[in-house]
């Protein structure tokens, strides 16, 4: 059996979705803790991503394509591989934006019931959820942080 990135695009959506659905449906629940909150499946998507961008890097095709003007960039992702890695890039940051947003929601009281539209929304569209988060945070926040929080 040839491994395509086409098969390991649809591979690593089943193992982003379950994160996504950890933080939807069972945001307090220690395993939620252990495996998503904590980082670690977000940081097993970036070392999915990691061997599929040094795949591209290393393969026939790692000179095409650049990040120095679009045109660059529109000639990397030719390569599915580089499109590949790509996808994996979105799915790892979207995730752990979104565990963030559901540490940082817990901390501050937002009520789960306003952090899960935008939950939807960072997973679907990335900065849009976060976006949302920000408002929902300041609209529905009930504590104060000493210190900001950046993990």
């Amino acid at each position: 059996m040839t491994i395509t990135p086409d098969f390991l695009f649809s591979l690593a959506n089943a193992l982003a979705l379950p994160g996504w659905a950890l933080l939807v449906l069972a945001p307090r629940w220690r395993g939620t803790r252990a495996l998503v909150l904590s980082g670690a499946w977000p940081l097993g998507l970036a070392v999915l991503y990691a061997v599929f961008i040094t795949i591209h890097y290393l393969g026939a095709h790692g000179s095409e394509g650049g990040f120095g003007s679009l045109a660059q960039v529109a000639a990397l992702f030719h390569d599915p591989w580089a499109l590949l890695a790509g996808w994996v890039h979105y799915l790892c940051f979207d995730l752990w934006v979104g565990a963030w947003e559901v540490r940082d929601a817990q901390r501050r009281g937002v009520p789960h019931w306003a952090l899960v539209p935008a939950l939807a929304l960072t997973f679907l569209l990335g900065p849009v959820g976060l976006l949302v988060y920000c408002g929902a945070r300041a609209a529905l926040g009930q504590k104060a942080l000493a210190k900001p929080s950046i993990a």
